[in-house]
């Protein structure tokens, strides 16, 4: 059970790029759908355990999942512009570098010298992959890749500060799991409202995306339980196989195409991604 449950974030992680792609339909109608499905597996779950939490710590929560939001939504414009073979390993990458780079500035993480050392060395392993992921052939870049890439960076910020809060929190795990769907919500609404798209409300596009919070869901829930039983090195790490599904599903089930040269890049890219993950958590 320990391995299905370490294994199964990867798989639903990897799969929610796909799915949500496959979804005919605007980054806005996939947000709402995302959010609202997360929001309803959420409630389910929160009457099933009926955790405990503090108001202190419910705000935070849904604060950080307004967060999530920011970051995610620049992940689902990227997918149309870019494709998912290229937005995931990206991303990706740069979450991991952000991640790194706060546990050490703001968690006093890394407190050894070898821990430095080996963080300093995933990291560069992460900035090389990213670089290599993001090549493309002189003939297909412009202005377009390089705006999203852009638009990336700063939207990864939203998955920073939504990873970073639970962090300086007393209560974790499922207990902030309701609270932070209530902020993605939120956030959501939020967005349409000075978006002013109120009809995304009832598209059916939005609602056909719920399948893609059921999804995010099943994730998260199973990483959670990861890492109480598996411990939180060992299924960040496993969970991040996540973007080697994703990217190559990209290319396989959405027939995003590459070059040759980018596919070797994008390679290369992938298990350098990997690697400095492993290298800055486990080491």
């Amino acid at each position: 059970m320990n391995i299905v449950l370490m294994l199964l974030p990867a798989i639903a992680w990897g799969v929610l790029p796909l799915a949500v792609a496959r979804i005919d339909g605007k980054p806005i109608n996939q947000i709402f759908g995302t959010a609202t499905g997360t929001l309803i597996v959420s409630i389910i779950v929160f009457l099933i355990i009926r955790p405990n939490i503090s108001i202190i710590s419910f705000i935070l929560a849904a604060l950080a999942g307004g967060f999530w939001i920011i970051g995610q939504l620049g992940q689902y414009n990227a997918y149309q512009s870019i494709g998912v073979s290229q937005t995931m390993p990206i991303s990706t990458g740069l979450q991991l570098i952000g991640t790194a780079l706060i546990g050490v500035l703001i968690f006093g993480e890394w407190g050894t010298a070898n821990a430095k050392i080996f963080g300093v060395i995933g990291i560069i392993l992460l900035i090389i992959g990213v670089s290599l992921t993001a090549k493309k052939d002189k003939k297909a870049s412009g202005n377009k890749q390089t705006g999203t890439l852009v638009m990336l960076i700063l939207t990864t910020i939203g998955f920073l500060v939504y990873n970073s809060i639970p962090r300086a929190m007393t209560s974790s795990g499922l207990a902030i799991f309701l609270p932070e769907s209530i902020g993605m919500v939120i956030a959501v609404l939020i967005y349409i409202i000075f978006t002013r798209q109120p009809r995304v409300l009832k598209e059916k596009a939005s609602w056909q995306s719920l399948i893609a919070g059921f999804i995010f869901s099943i994730a998260a829930v199973a990483y959670i339980l990861s890492v109480k039983d598996n411990g939180v090195n060992s299924a960040f790490v496993v969970s991040q196989l996540s973007v080697v599904i994703s990217t190559i599903g990209g290319m396989v089930f959405l027939h995003e195409s590459k070059s040759r040269h980018e596919l070797r890049l994008t390679i290369i890219g992938l298990i350098l991604i990997v690697a400095g993950a492993v290298v800055t958590t486990i080491f």
